[in-house]
């Protein structure tokens, strides 16, 4: 049987004439329209030269017509490589040139640049606007419906996403029709999707959760989405009234928490809050469920696993914790310099297992190999611990642990005293060199709109809470924290920008 995801997709459409997408301006599109359209574009894919196993690079503003060549590329047997919109034609160079994709897609106005790179790997370059036209689409006219959707095995890949490289060379993840398939399924159910579900899709879709996860669980379910171009408080409110569910980033939550209009009775039609991506505040969670009545579920992935836990559907929700493994997906944690397995409420290196996981990195053989237990178990990176409960915590990156003075420092323990302090709206803690520890564990700090907190008021709430080696030897006050598309918070950014806070004299906060 064909594995072909697209193929799965189809097979799982028992009726066409139902919306798949719609726009808040009106645009409709049918999950007859979505198969139509996905073969004329996988007709335009082939007749550019594209064979299976090609790579095709899409780096487009997000449109109907952008989701749907991702069908497309899966169901011409092709490989669907997702590049982030506010790469520079200097990092793209990389990408293509380490993907060398048949074909790459990208907006009118950076065609020019991107011709020249492709050029280099012997790429064609087809155009994709905002408004989702270009030659791209012009071509898609005068193509056929009918495509046969080209066999794959389930092992065979789909799409390669690139890490985002914050330390060292970004690495291509390998990701297979089974990975997303089996991912997709898995949710549809934990998270009791339904076909009567209404999505507000307002991530972008270069990323595993605004691709993966929000619109292939989506289409898996035969559900809508109504897709907005970006995060807008005041437009999501009001489409509250007409969806069941919202997936997002920690920084929707808090934006929309700062909404007057935000209530229970602005949220009574939703079922279901996600949030993902970064770590969402457990003061966020709490302050959520007062305002709305609805606990978010927060869940973990990567872009090497898709979603690996989640909290439950139905029972406790914990704040600060990322819930449990998902059904197929073992989860253990282990000691870093050993990788033998820890008890529970142990803090150690959280390794994963299970059919969500990647086949490996790009063209690197060698990184692969070293991130793989040889029992299977793929090394997260991502520090954490399992409860007496199986709920999995995450306490920072493995590269964010604080080596002070020979101990080690895990920063989610002291942010999460932190921003309990009156005046503190978030922090985040890193390790900067410090010449008599190795590390100086440094405090990061965002106050409060209107609040005064100083760096002595911080410390003397934190004494005789933690440990003396945990206390951070200095506090620094920022306007905001560094963070990328995704809401993730730039530690590297903080570390270089602080990198001679105890090298100097010292800087008033």
């Amino acid at each position: 049987m064909n594995a072909n995801l697209f193929e799965r997709f189809e097979r799982s459409c028992d009726d066409t004439t139902r919306t798949a997408i719609t726009t808040p301006t009106g645009e409709t599109v049918t999950y007859a329209d979505l198969i139509a359209l996905s073969g004329r574009l996988a007709n335009v894919l082939v007749g550019r030269g594209v064979k299976p196993g090609d790579r095709v690079a899409v780096q487009v503003e997000k449109s109907i017509p952008a989701l749907v060549l991702y069908l497309a590329t899966v169901r011409a047997g092709a490989v669907y490589l997702p590049l982030n919109t506010a790469y520079t034609l200097a990092e793209l160079e990389y990408f293509i040139g380490d993907a060398e994709p048949a074909l790459v897609v990208c907006d009118l106005g950076k065609r020019e640049g991107i011709a020249r790179i492709a050029a280099t790997i012997g790429g064609a370059v087809e155009t994709l606007d905002a408004r989702g036209a270009g030659s791209l689409m012009d071509a898609a006219a005068h193509s056929p419906d009918a495509f046969e959707t080209v066999p794959r095995a389930g092992d065979d890949l789909a799409a390669i996403l690139y890490t985002s490289g914050t330390t060292g060379r970004s690495k291509g993840a390998m990701l297979t029709h089974d990975n997303l398939v089996s991912n997709a399924l898995t949710l549809k159910e934990v998270w009791r999707y339904t076909a009567d579900d209404v999505l507000i899709h307002a991530l972008p879709i270069y990323h595993t959760h605004g691709l993966f996860v929000a619109s292939n669980v989506t289409l898996f379910s035969g559900a809508s989405m109504i897709f907005l171009s970006k995060f807008d408080a005041d437009e999501i409110l009001g489409l509250m009234a007409r969806a069941t569910v919202l997936m997002g980033v920690p920084t929707f939550y808090v934006r929309l928490l700062q909404h007057p209009r935000l209530n229970r009775e602005a949220t009574a039609g939703m079922r279901l809050f996600v949030s993902g991506s970064a770590p969402l505040l457990a003061e966020t969670h709490r302050e959520w469920s007062a305002r709305t009545g609805y606990a978010i579920l927060e869940r973990y992935g990567m872009t090497e696993t898709n979603m690996n836990t989640s909290n439950p559907y139905d029972g406790d929700r914990v704040p600060g914790a990322v819930g449990l493994p998902l059904p197929g997906v073992s989860v253990r944690v282990t000691n870093p310099e050993t990788g033998q397995e820890l008890a529970c409420d142990e803090i150690g290196m959280i390794e994963v297992k299970g059919p969500n996981v990647f086949k490996g990195y790009w063209r690197m053989p060698e990184k692969t190999a070293s991130e793989f237990r040889p029992d299977g178990f793929f090394i997260t990176g991502d520090l954490g611990k399992l409860d007496e409960r199986g709920y999995v915590h995450i306490l920072g990156r493995g590269k964010d642990l604080v080596i002070t003075g020979g101990f080690n420092v895990y920063p989610k323990e002291i942010e999460d005293e932190i921003d309990a302090i009156p005046g503190v709206f978030e922090s985040a803690v890193i390790g900067v060199p410090h010449k008599d520890f190795g590390e100086g564990v440094t405090a990061v700090v965002v106050r409060s709109k209107e609040a005064s907190v100083d760096e002595r008021t911080i410390l003397s709430a934190l004494d005789g809470r933690l440990a003396k080696f945990k206390l951070p030897k200095r506090v620094v006050f920022v306007d905001d924290l560094p963070r990328n598309t995704m809401g993730k918070v730039q530690k590297n950014v903080l570390r270089e920008r602080f990198s001679d806070l105890y090298m100097a004299p010292a800087r008033a906060s």
